[in-house]
């Protein structure tokens, strides 16, 4: 069954989900997409990656679901709505080669907010082997396992200044919703 109007596949990166007290289940999450309108609404992990179609524009759809999730569980929510596309984009312009020792991040959020990032990452104190590089506009900083959030650049992601800016995942987790994402579109 086609639609008149074609749904867009898309993924919203939900912000600062299931950390420092803001707990929910993504059974819950998905519920509210679906209210909001979304359809084949799934999540990917528990970290606040909701798979989701959709006719409406990302800004649009930015718009409805931050003040869905906002009304529904009672916080400020902050989310960043990417396409196939872009997620497929931050998974294979990682410029890090895999090492057991280290994460990979890649970001997402707000136009520019890269050039920000790089610039707090260039005044941050560096643990050995840390790195951070801007491929094609996406932020990926590689960090040795264990001080994530332990880090010079690691506490600054943390800002309340930079809440709504950007939201950051380990590689392996847009690797993971990249392959559902393709999976969804197969069928």
């Amino acid at each position: 069954m086609k639609n008149k109007t074609e749904n867009n596949s898309y993924c919203a990166f939900l912000r600062g989900v299931n950390v420092k007290g803001t707990n929910m289940k993504m059974a819950d999450v998905c519920s509210v997409f679906e209210k909001a309108g979304m359809e084949h609404v799934s999540s990917v992990l528990a970290s606040g990656n909701i798979l989701f179609s959709s006719a409406r524009s990302k800004s649009e759809l930015k718009k409805l679901l931050e003040k869905s999730m906002s009304e529904h569980f009672n916080y400020e929510a902050f989310l960043f709505v990417k396409d196939k596309n872009e997620v497929e984009a931050v998974f294979s312009n990682n410029p890090f080669a895999a090492n057991a020792d280290f994460h990979i991040y890649g970001f997402t959020g707000i136009d520019g907010i890269e050039k920000t990032l790089m610039a707090e990452f260039e005044k941050s104190v560096k643990t050995e082997g840390e790195e951070a590089q801007i491929v094609t506009n996406n932020f990926y900083w590689k960090v040795p396992k264990g001080n994530t959030l332990d880090s010079s650049f690691g506490k600054i992601l943390g800002r309340k200044n930079l809440k709504d800016a950007f939201t950051s995942r380990n590689l392996n987790t847009f690797e993971k919703t990249l392959k559902k994402m393709q999976n969804n579109t197969q069928h």
